[in-house]
């Protein structure tokens, strides 16, 4: 089958909520819903898409649990929780490596930012990795949990992602490239490069602007879709 019609084809069975019910994005989606009701704000969206990207590595069961156990420290309140200024505080672990004064860290790094700023919709992966994850600045960086993030919070098709940024344009997106998603485009010859790195992001994502014009990261799910086809997984 030609790759692009494989692509559009996984790309279209995939981008589907049926199989995001055990994801991290479920969490900035409640906030989400509450927000279309009144009952919740963009910051707790933000909030809740910084914490459970940050956490978004290993098993996808344990990802949620963690996840879980964050959001119930903050009682489900996540802007509040943050600008009240007292959090978690310790060397026990929240997610694999990450303790809880990594979660400290953040939430304060968060309080400070949302003491001046009302969105974090504007600043650049490299900014947000700085300003909110307290990483050294490197604007070469793959930085894909940023990018997954901003996928999460930009899409605005109504299905998977949740499109609360409406000033930031989906074709500008990079893909969220980790080991799979950059050994799919390996498979099938989309990048020649043989480093998962942001080079071989950017170029993932312009091929995939000639397959989903305007919305090149749909074609995150595609990839995503592949991977998990080579593991039997889904397909």
């Amino acid at each position: 089958m030609d790759k692009i019609i494989l692509l559009r084809s996984l790309a279209g069975q995939y981008n589907d909520p049926q199989y995001f019910t055990e994801d991290p994005i479920i969490f900035p989606r409640h906030f989400a819903e509450l927000y279309k009701k009144g009952k919740a704000s963009v910051q707790d969206i933000e909030i809740a898409a910084v914490i459970s990207a940050h956490l978004a590595w290993g098993r996808r069961n344990m990802i949620v649990r963690d996840c879980r156990r964050a959001m119930d420290e903050m009682e489900w309140r996540p802007y509040r929780y943050i600008m009240n200024g007292l959090y978690k505080n310790d060397n026990c672990s929240l997610h694999r490596t990450v303790k809880w004064y990594d979660f400290a860290r953040i939430c304060s790094n968060l309080c400070q930012y949302y003491t001046k700023e009302k969105s974090m919709e504007h600043l650049t992966p490299d900014e947000m990795r700085v300003k909110i994850y307290s990483q050294k600045s490197n604007p070469k960086g793959t930085n894909k949990k940023i990018h997954m993030l901003r996928r999460w919070m930009v899409r605005d098709d109504g299905k998977v992602d949740l499109g609360i940024w409406k000033n930031t344009g989906k074709e500008n997106l990079i893909i969220p490239l980790d080991v799979h998603v950059f050994t799919s485009a390996k498979r099938l010859d989309i990048t020649k490069r043989n480093t998962p790195d942001l080079q071989s992001a950017i170029e993932i994502t312009e091929f995939l602007k000639e397959v989903f014009p305007g919305d090149p990261v749909l074609g995150d799910y595609a990839l995503f879709a592949y991977a998990a086809s080579e593991k039997d997984s889904f397909l």
